[in-house]
């Protein structure tokens, strides 16, 4: 299909706003009149900076009354002739009308319907076209069902009807019955409705994908109703002025690609079942979807590398080694060197050109790539570049493993493993180190620190790349505000990602120190073990130290949980916490970070689906307050 985006959605001025939109590869804007008129040339040098930068103008948005109220009908005729006059030098084919653009009568939909008639026939003479939308604050055309009665009473081929997903789903209009030549223009917007601490009514608009919203079945419904335009994005998010032009227009495209391939899977099951073949069909046979490779099958964590710089590397080895890891060896021609317990395989990287990337130059020790397992590594990578990702050609020896990695948001470098090519294939085993292991077996999950900006292009990314699937968001108080957690996993869950965005922009989630959160880096890796009892011990034995929980909390758990007293009090010893909300139980416990950057957890789930997002504002506050007391403490000592 022809994709487009509106330049409400970008930032920066209106060539900033057509460049960044070319160079994501849209196939055309609509233009927003704020951005025209702000603009300090002519409309025809628009059209010639379009035009250079091969992107079209598909949509002119007016944001100003066209006819005022109180305007005579020839007044309103001049207005409209001159807004054709610039539609015409910008080379733009279709207008969007709203009852706030041209306010006259809308209460009396007859006469509503005859002033639009009346326009429609002055772009008929210039060969251009009407979308009209409705309000949802205007009486009489605040639905897309009053819209398009007014648009019939209308009744001009130059008169039509422009729909938006949001607006209709969040409403539960039912569009189906409006045909596709009708409608001159399709918006799809997702949403997803706030909750918790200090939410309102209504929905947060965003980009398909990142919302709660079946804009799956609102295009498919669209289709089959014959429409063959434009699909666009008008998202008004609040949060997309102040996020950079190149992150936003990557995210709206990726999910308009990631739209059309779902509704193309879906339309190909159907036309292969005895319902809806025919409609299925003719739309696959007439209109263009995107069609990626299939997401490769995931079958756990490879490995999990840290970049290091300095003498940080020794530390992290030494606290690798307190966690019971066990030095394997190292790589046959880099600085990398490879731990592993149980299943669980670590790299330390030293090499120089890790900082190229340039988004951890302030960390001594960072989490520069997650390997995942993959059927297909080759089709992983390929379904990511088709997603929009970046490819990344890391250097390789003659005889070291393939590794197709691309580069996810922020930085962070994703590498693909066939389950059949061990980690250890790259590494000269070290000879006599004996096996350290404290029953850690595998790596259960990695959890980032967002912004909700980060969160969702995250949340786009490990669904449309990765083929991750969201679970029910969970959130909770912290001494930073509310943190919103949201995870995904495979289907097979042995790749779980979990999302924590605070409110805070730029204090993360455990205070003022905490740099990784304002980045979107992986702030926290979760170990799996069958006995967390056990495994805790003798981690304490090791002098591992695990973040300090109140006191408060065990004596709470008494009253709100199944568990006896003997476990309770054990919990407190070793300073577990637990979660069973959605069925099964869910123990971890959390280490104390690795120099104010990454955590690890260990954990211990059974027959549980989650993450234990309801305990990390009670880790947030644990941490606040030992830094807090380290603080006072420091100059007294």
């Amino acid at each position: 299909m022809r994709l487009a985006l509106s330049t409400v959605c970008l930032s920066g001025t209106l060539r900033d706003k057509l460049e960044r939109a070319a160079a994501a590869r849209f196939d055309a804007v609509e233009l927003c009149e704020s951005d025209f008129i702000g603009f300090p040339g002519t409309a025809r040098e628009v059209r010639q900076i379009a035009d250079d930068l091969g992107i079209g103008i598909d949509l002119y948005q007016p944001m100003r009354d066209i006819a005022r109220p109180q305007a005579s009908v020839q007044q309103a005729r001049d207005r409209v002739e001159r807004k054709f006059d610039l539609m015409g030098q910008l080379g733009v084919p279709l207008l969007s009308v709203m009852p706030t653009t041209l306010p006259i009568a809308w209460a009396q939909p007859t006469l509503a319907a005859e002033q639009l008639r009346q326009f429609a026939e002055l772009a008929a003479s210039r060969n251009l076209r009407l979308a009209f939308a409705p309000a949802p604050d205007q009486s009489g055309v605040g639905s897309i069902r009053e819209a398009w009665a007014i648009v019939v009473r209308g009744d001009h081929p130059h008169l039509g009807l422009l729909i938006d997903s949001a607006r209709a789903l969040s409403s539960s209009e039912d569009v189906r019955d409006i045909p596709g030549q009708r409608i001159f223009f399709a918006r799809v917007g997702d949403a997803r409705r706030p909750t918790g601490y200090g939410s309102r009514d209504g929905w947060v608009r965003n980009f398909p994908g990142q919302g709660d919203l079946d804009v799956v079945g609102f295009l498919e419904t669209v289709l089959v109703a014959g429409y063959t335009g434009p699909l666009s994005l008008a998202n008004t998010s609040d949060g997309l002025g102040a996020t950079t032009n190149q992150r936003t227009a990557t995210d709206a495209r990726r999910s308009l690609l990631y739209l059309e391939s779902q509704v193309r899977a879906h339309l190909e099951h159907a036309g292969a079942e005895s319902t809806g073949q025919a409609a299925a069909r003719r739309i696959l046979d007439s209109v263009a979807l995107f069609d990626p490779p299939e997401p490769s099958p995931l079958n756990g964590f490879a490995f999990i590398e840290f970049g290091v710089r300095d003498d940080a590397g020794a530390r992290l080895e030494a606290r690798l080694q307190q966690l019971g890891f066990t030095r394997y060896g190292r790589h046959r021609t880099k600085a990398v060197s490879l731990y592993r317990q149980g299943e669980i395989r670590i790299a330390i990287n030293a090499e120089g050109e890790r900082d190229t990337l340039g988004r951890f130059a302030y960390r001594p020790a960072y989490i520069s790539s997650v390997g995942l397992l993959a059927e297909n590594p080759g089709r992983a990578a390929s379904r990511a570049g088709a997603m929009l990702s970046a490819r990344h050609d890391t250097p390789r020896g003659a005889h070291d493993i393939e590794l197709p990695t691309i580069i996810a948001p922020g930085g962070t470098m994703i590498q693909f493993l066939a389950h059949d090519q061990p980690a250890e294939a790259d590494f000269i085993e070290d000879p006599g180190e004996p096996p350290t292991s404290v029953g850690l077996d595998v790596v259960d999950h990695v959890a980032m620190s967002l912004t909700y900006e980060q969160r969702d292009t995250w949340l786009l990314f490990a669904r449309a790349v990765l083929g991750l699937t969201p679970s029910d968001p969970a959130e909770g108080s912290a001494p930073v505000g509310v943190i919103r957690g949201i995870g995904l996993a495979t289907s097979n869950r042995r790749v779980r990602l979990l999302l924590n965005a605070s409110i805070a922009p730029s204090a993360g989630l455990h205070g003022a120190s905490d740099a990784g959160a304002s980045n979107g880096g992986i702030d926290s890796i979760a170990f799996g073990c069958t006995d967390i009892f056990a495994t805790v011990e003798r981690l304490r034995d090791n002098g591992v130290s695990f973040v300090p929980i109140s006191r408060n909390y065990y004596d709470d758990l008494t009253g709100r949980t199944t568990l006896d007293d003997a476990t309770i009090d054990r919990m407190r010893e070793l300073q577990i916490v637990f979660d069973d909300s959605g069925g099964g139980t869910y123990f971890h416990a959390y280490t104390e970070s690795f120099e104010d950057g990454f955590h690890f957890q260990v954990v211990q789930r059974t027959g549980y689906d989650g993450f234990g997002a309801v305990n990390e504002p009670l880790r947030s506050a644990a941490v606040a307050q030992l830094r807090q007391f380290e603080a006072w403490l420091k100059p007294r000592l």
